[in-house]
């Protein structure tokens, strides 16, 4: 018994005994973990990954054609608008799905019976984006290549582009369309099953290990004139970066930046995050990154330095494993 709290009491002071402490750690929840095989079937989304208000019509209208499911209408909209039903564009698109007002007017619908067809109504707007994929997908049935990319590159670049090229056309902005929604997708994506381990993670630890005891600095990315430090999101962005994979800047974005593995799905080198609404990705408000043990390194807040935390605590919003992608 005194040997385990010595041990316990060891990751909160530092130290060697703390690094192999972890060490253990990884090590250990990797080789329970080896026999883990990566999920399949329906798609449905994963729990709080779009607003709560928005999860029902998702849920209904992403599966209204075979092209479509819910993660990838979730992942367009967050593309389109980051789910702001109030967004417009300097071209002028509007709404959660950014229709223009030549489009809108022939494939707006009255989805909730109102007697309006509201472009900046979710239940309007919503369903009318899955119709206009589907119809978009119709259109390009007989295209070479993949059904949901060839969907996804007529709603950005028109359905006669996508035929004359022949599937994806060579515009940068729609490649650049079609690859981002399909790699945010499977953030959206609640796992069918368990999901398998990532050797990057390791590498990962490895590295936040390496800034233990480094002061917080809100908007810090461990630059030289910054003397090194980080904040929450700047410390799990670099850590990645040294393995290879780029996150975005913010903690709320990272949260897309990949599959969803359940609490008892955990592996080191998770993302894990926390939440003010346990119902929204978008009130993420802090990031760590998992190392066994219910434990995160993390940059915790001003005043404090990068250290070990538990991630059990009541705003634990869920966690993602980072997709090379």
């Amino acid at each position: 018994m005194r040997r385990r709290r010595a041990l316990l009491l060891a990751v909160g002071g530092g130290g060697g005994l703390l690094s192999l402490f972890v060490a253990l750690l990884v090590v250990g929840t990797y080789a329970a973990s080896a026999s883990l095989l990566a999920g399949g079937g329906a798609v449905s989304l994963a729990k709080g990954a779009v607003p709560a208000a928005y999860a029902q019509l998702i849920d209904k209208w992403g599966n209204k054609c075979p092209a479509l499911n819910p993660a990838l209408l979730a992942a367009q909209l967050k593309q389109e608008s980051g789910f702001n039903p109030d967004a417009q564009s300097p071209a002028k698109a509007q709404g959660i799905a950014q229709f223009i007002p030549g489009t809108w007017a022939t494939h707006g619908l009255d989805a909730n019976g109102d007697g309006k067809r509201d472009v900046h109504d979710p239940e309007d707007a919503i369903p009318s984006a899955a119709s206009y994929d589907c119809k978009l997908a119709a259109n390009v049935e007989h295209v070479p290549g993949n059904a949901s990319d060839n969907m996804l590159a007529a709603y950005n670049a028109g359905p006669y582009a996508v035929i004359k090229y022949g599937g994806v056309p060579p515009y940068s902005e729609t490649k650049n369309y079609v690859a981002t929604i399909r790699r945010m997708e499977q953030s959206f994506a609640a796992p069918t099953g368990r999901l398998s381990p990532t050797k990057q993670g390791a590498g990962a630890i490895s590295f936040a290990q390496s800034k233990l005891g480094t002061p917080y600095l809100w908007g810090g990315n461990g630059t030289a004139a910054q003397g090194g430090r980080f904040d929450c999101s700047g410390l799990t962005k670099a850590a990645y970066a040294k393995v290879g994979v780029g996150l975005p800047r913010v903690a709320n974005d990272q949260y897309d930046a990949g599959p969803h593995p359940k609490r008892g799905e955990l592996l080191p080198g998770d993302l894990v995050f926390f939440a003010s609404d346990l119902t929204n990705s978008r009130t993420i408000h802090h990031v760590g990154i998992y190392v066994g043990g219910g434990k995160m390194i993390n940059a915790p807040y001003t005043g404090a330095k990068i250290r070990y935390d538990p991630i059990d605590t009541p705003d634990y919003f869920g966690a993602t494993r980072p997709s090379a992608g």
